[in-house]
């Protein structure tokens, strides 16, 4: 894990994806979102909810790859709301700001909780889940930090060294150690108060009740390997939805968005093609090998568009372009059979 102060260089992937995909920022009442909108917006967005250490950012190679076949991919900061009741009115605020009346949605960690949480109380909005290294009770989390009441009046460094000592340090194969760093960097940009009301979220004691949703609407994605989530919460949520697809990574952290992304992006698409999510390729201009612009239909049709490929600025990233356009180009449409590494059932 690198030290503090972002002395890793950003990865070239994730500098062409910020001069390609613009940052929104708006204001909803009292509430600042920060978040990326990328790809056709007459498909059903996928909404991307990260956990405690993640911002909209940590999504950026969701959002290359999948936006490039057609799909709609929405990545958020989770703002500044210190109670689940909060939330589920801030993001419903946030949703019909943007026009949005039913989502699908990713979520990870603490963005999984508040991703089920949201259905449960908002269920007809919700049209399916994906559950990543997850959990559907707080109470171990509250029990592990008993001095959550003082949590606003923490100093932004001593809440940055908690919130790093859950992210477990080297040593890690380099795929893994970059997501790491990448996050450990995110982590550096946060406010004060965005990390004293994330920690509040995930100690507020609450737990996930019984959720409308089908299981078979529910894909639940966790890694094998190392994960700040402990088992035994992992396990109550594989049995809570037991007609829920699995796919199970073998390695990738806490972070396989990043460190696995290849595999990650095949099983949103799979899931997203299972519950009736129908990509619209033909409105996207992706990478080509020559750098060819995006006709004016697609800007017409609310496409957006991939430029040049940042093949030819000496930095290749490790999930992003060329090469994952051509990895994706070759999977079957029919199929869900999940690359070697990794199972799915």
């Amino acid at each position: 894990m690198k030290g503090a102060g972002g002395s890793a260089a950003e990865p070239g992937d994730y500098v062409y994806f910020k001069s390609v995909v613009p940052l929104h920022k708006i204001s909803i009442g009292s509430k600042l979102w920060r978040y990326y909108d990328f790809g056709p917006k007459v498909v059903p967005p996928l909404v991307c909810i990260p956990g405690i250490a993640g911002t909209a950012d940590v999504y950026y190679k969701q959002i290359m790859s999948l936006c490039m076949k057609g799909y709609r991919v929405i990545s958020i900061d989770v703002p500044q709301v210190w109670n689940h009741h909060e939330w589920i009115h801030s993001f419903e605020k946030f949703l019909d700001s943007m026009n949005i009346h039913h989502v699908h949605i990713y979520g990870t960690s603490l963005g999984g909780f508040l991703a089920q949480i949201f259905a449960q109380h908002r269920p007809r909005r919700v049209k399916s889940l994906v559950l990543s290294n997850t959990f559907l009770e707080t109470h171990k989390f509250a029990a592990a930090m008993p001095w959550s009441p003082v949590v606003n009046w923490t100093p932004s460094f001593l809440l940055k060294r908690y919130l790093l000592t859950g992210i477990q340090d080297g040593p890690h194969e380099p795929f893994i150690a970059d997501s790491v760093d990448f996050v450990v960097g995110q982590v550096e940009t946060m406010s004060r108060d965005d990390l004293s009301s994330r920690l509040m979220l995930n100690v507020n004691v609450a737990s996930v009740g019984s959720l409308m949703l089908p299981d078979s609407l529910i894909t639940i994605m966790d890694t094998n390997d190392y994960s700040a989530v402990p088992q035994k919460l992992k396990d109550q949520l594989n049995e809570r939805y037991p007609g829920a697809r699995r796919a199970v990574l073998k390695t990738g952290g806490d972070f396989p968005f990043l460190s696995r992304p290849d595999e990650v992006n095949l099983y949103l698409q799979l899931h997203l093609r299972r519950v009736g999510v129908e990509p619209r390729p033909d409105l996207v201009q992706g990478f080509t090998q020559n750098g060819s612009a995006g006709s004016s239909k697609d800007q017409k049709d609310g496409g957006d568009s991939f430029g040049d490929s940042p093949e030819d600025n000496g930095h290749r990233g490790t999930g992003g372009s060329d090469d994952d356009v051509r990895y994706c180009g070759s999977e079957s449409h029919d199929s869900d059979e999940p690359i070697p590494t990794s199972t799915m059932y």
